[in-house]
């Protein structure tokens, strides 16, 4: 079977059983993989971000943490539901997520909920970088091998935000 490529693409060939009809949902393991992770990896920068309000001494990462958090939250309400509805477990048991791009260690969650002010601020910048980072890798990852047109957009439309609130963070002045 001969499957038209996206515009500027070559058509390829395929075997009859890889086509699915038109309005059924197509989805693969790269699209599930993410979904889970992504719902641990958005918790955790959910978790770092509620540690702000108490402890960061910038009122711009006060807020850039309160924006990580109204924007993340409802990204794994969705995720979820994604999971949901195609009657697929949230957790899967044999994935270390300590290993995902990104992932803080306990240890560092544990030095950053000591800190506060500037010293908070600064480590926070740090990891919430690396953190985005991560969340870039995985999204380019689901966008070059996943299957689900609709989570492919979302991905994409994380990545773009992921970008932007790293940029954000580059740009406030924490030398002090």
């Amino acid at each position: 079977m001969v499957l038209p490529g996206k515009p500027g693409d070559q058509p390829r060939v395929t075997d009859q059983e890889h086509v699915m009809a038109p309005g059924v949902d197509t989805y693969n393991t790269i699209d599930t993989t993410f979904v889970q992770m992504m719902i641990v990896h958005h918790g955790q920068a959910i978790d770092m971000a509620e540690l702000a309000p108490d402890r960061a001494g910038d009122k711009q990462i006060r807020a850039l943490a309160a924006r990580i958090g109204a924007a993340q939250a409802p990204e794994v309400a969705w995720l979820r539901a994604w999971l949901h509805d195609r009657k697929l477990s949230e957790s899967d048991p044999g994935h270390d997520h300590g290993t995902m791009p990104g992932m803080q260690s306990p240890a560092d969650l544990a030095a950053l909920a000591g800190l506060h002010g500037a010293a908070f601020d600064r480590k926070f910048a740090a990891m919430m970088i690396a953190h985005h980072e991560g969340a870039l890798e995985m999204a380019g990852d689901l966008v070059g091998g996943g299957a689900d047109e609709r989570l492919r957009e979302v991905a994409g439309e994380m990545a773009v935000e992921q970008g932007s609130e790293i940029r954000r963070i580059q740009q406030i002045d924490l030398a002090a």
